[in-house]
């Protein structure tokens, strides 16, 4: 494992790290929301007469909704949907999220952040999600954890995932800080693709069903099964960036 973190040294032209924060998403790493996303989105474009999987949505996680749906229109129309046609399907599709949405947690995800609290980084939430059900309970599952000041969501970003953007916005949000200060712990193809970007060493935790491949073919450096697992490599993880 060390030599993956030697890897994005010298890839990076960093001569060290210095981490001072662990930029985290949300669905599918804090929260088993990804079934639910996918099922309303899916339910939702095929009310459109429209064609779709569930997989794909697992492929589109950490857009932000219109740009999802700009591109299943642009697939099937040709075009952009409009303002009005974003609006209306985005209702519909949180309608649906929040009718199927069980609101379970990751397995060890809470152990995971209070981990990384105890060793004096900040936990900073990167996310795509722009729902307010899901946003209201982060502090009530994860009390203390992350703050308005520590959290980026669909409501602050532009462009979002796969651009760097949010995980730009997300090391101002840790204390202004430099790609090596930090670590981003994400699920989905697309963050993973827009933390490399934005020069962050990239630990992916595949909780969905998505080859492992997809993950690394985004630039994730690291890959594990759950966070369970990620739990029980962070020791090592903490001692060898503290090293080199």
């Amino acid at each position: 494992m060390k030599e993956r973190f030697q890897k994005y040294l010298k890839a990076n032209s960093h001569i060290r790290f210095d981490l001072k924060a662990i930029l985290f998403d949300m669905d599918g790493v804090l929260y088993n929301s990804m079934p639910a996303h996918a099922k309303s989105w899916q339910q939702t474009v095929e009310e459109l007469g429209l064609k779709t999987n569930p997989e794909e949505f697992y492929l589109h996680e950490g857009r932000t909704g219109a740009s999802t749906i700009h591109i299943i229109f642009q697939r099937n129309f040709g075009r952009d949907a409009t303002e009005e046609e974003i609006q209306a399907i985005y209702e519909r599709k949180s309608e649906l999220f929040v009718k199927y949405n069980t609101g379970e947690t990751i397995p060890k995800a809470r152990e995971v952040l209070d981990f990384v609290k105890s060793n004096g980084l900040r936990p900073v939430l990167v996310t795509g999600s722009g729902q307010p059900s899901l946003l209201d309970r982060l502090d009530h599952d994860f009390p203390g954890i992350f703050s308005p000041e520590t959290m980026v969501t669909a409501f602050d970003v532009k462009i979002g995932k796969p651009h760097p953007e949010p995980f730009l916005m997300g090391l101002q949000k840790g204390g202004n800080l430099i790609p090596n200060q930090a670590l981003v712990v994400e699920n989905a193809p697309l963050g993973t693709e827009a933390a490399t970007k934005a020069g962050i060493f990239t630990i992916g935790v595949n909780t969905g069903p998505l080859h492992d491949n997809i993950l690394k073919d985004a630039g994730a450096n690291l890959v594990f099964h759950s966070m369970q697992e990620l739990l029980n490599k962070f020791p090592e993880i903490l001692e060898i960036t503290s090293l080199i």
